[in-house]
């Protein structure tokens, strides 16, 4: 069973809140998050309410400050635990909205997109998932993180992102 403790303070200091399901609005448990520890499951903390805003994946650890899960402040206003995917993985990415255009399949993580495939510069507007996995807008899974669950996204929006272009991305797996 999973669950994730939220903390007001740094270094787990100060009231917390404990939490082992989805929650859509982490507010009326505490103010802010400044450090967090995962006891189990794989999570995605949220900025907003409504699993909106940027996403911080959170696998089973400890956070001792926002800096330390890539947060660009301290708020975790929402978060869901994801399964992590064990069956085949298979993504496919389109340089056109609507799943059109030029198409390309990946069957394994890629740490580097553009050095591997070499794609146009405004490839992967839509893209459909067979694992749940997660991407980064830059290379070498650097930037803010996007989670993405099995299903198709035909424009980058319906996957949360604030940059269309993919740079790196990974499968979420349960070792990780």
């Amino acid at each position: 069973m999973g669950k994730i403790i939220f903390y007001e303070g740094r270094n787990f200091q100060g009231r917390h809140w404990e939490c082992n399901s989805d929650c859509m609005d982490t507010f009326k448990h505490f103010n802010c998050c400044n450090s967090i520890r995962v006891s189990g499951g794989h999570w995605v903390g949220y900025e907003k309410p409504n699993f909106m805003g940027y996403q911080y994946i959170l696998n089973q650890g400890e956070y001792a400050d926002h800096h330390s899960w890539m947060g660009y402040n301290n708020c975790i206003r929402s978060c869901q635990m994801y399964p992590p995917y064990r069956g085949s993985y298979r993504m496919r990415v389109y340089n056109r909205p609507e799943m059109m255009g030029q198409m390309m399949e990946f069957m394994e993580d890629c740490p580097n997109v553009y050095d591997r495939y070499r794609p146009p510069r405004h490839l992967l507007l839509a893209t459909s998932w067979r694992a749940t996995g997660s991407s980064t807008s830059t290379p070498n899974y650097r930037g803010p993180p996007v989670l993405h669950a099995p299903g198709e996204y035909r424009a980058c929006g319906d996957w949360g992102c604030h940059n269309p272009m993919i740079g790196s991305f990974r499968r979420m797996r349960s070792s990780v």
